[in-house]
C-alpha cells in the first residue's frame, strides 16, 4: 500500500507542477484529442530535429484541461520522451500502452523505460480512467505522425 501512496504523490506532483505545459513554437506536428467519456482535452505539439524514426524529439508542448490523471500523464510523457529519438519514444509509448492494457494484473512495468510513468500502474485497474492516462500519449503519437508526414 505504501507504493501506491508514493505513486499517487508522483501523479499529484505532476498535476500541480506540470512540465512542458504551454504551446510552443516551432513545431512540425500538432494534434487535438478529446476523451468523450469525461470531456478531458489536450492539444499537443511536437518539434522534431532530423528525419524519420531517427529524428530527435526536440520538444513536446501541450495545453490540456481535465482530471489530474490526464494532466499528470501529459507532464510525465513529455518529460520522458523529449531528447529521445522517435523510435525510442515510440517504444516508451508502447510500454506505457502495455501497462495500461494490463488491467491491474501482475504486470511488471519496466521502470528503466517508464520512469515516473510507472506511477500510473494503479490507473490500469480502472477502465474508465485508462483513456484519461492515454490521452496525451495518443495525441503525441498522432502529432508525431503528422510531423513525419505519415498518415495518422
Amino acid at each position: 500500500m505504501q507504493l501506491e501512496a508514493m505513486y499517487q504523490e508522483v501523479i499529484l506532483d505532476h498535476y500541480r507542477n506540470p512540465l512542458h505545459k504551454g504551446l510552443r513554437e516551432p513545431y512540425e506536428g500538432e494534434a487535438h484529442h478529446v476523451n468523450p467519456t469525461c470531456g478531458d482535452e489536450v492539444t499537443l505539439r511536437v518539434h522534431l530535429d532530423g528525419d524519420g524514426q531517427d529524428a530527435t524529439v526536440a520538444d513536446v508542448s501541450y495545453d490540456a484541461m481535465g482530471c489530474s490523471i490526464s494532466q499528470a500523464s501529459a507532464s510525465v510523457m513529455s518529460d520522458l520522451i523529449i531528447g529521445k529519438s522517435v523510435k525510442e519514444a515510440m517504444a516508451v509509448q508502447e510500454e506505457f500502452l502495455a501497462l495500461m492494457q494490463s488491467r491491474g494484473r501482475e504486470a511488471e512495468p519496466d521502470e528503466d523505460v517508464l520512469e515516473d510513468a510507472v506511477a500510473f500502474a494503479g490507473v490500469s485497474k480502472y477502465p474508465a480512467r485508462i483513456k484519461c492516462a492515454l490521452l496525451a500519449w495518443m495525441a503525441w503519437k498522432d502529432a508525431t505522425a503528422r510531423a513525419l508526414g505519415e498518415a495518422s
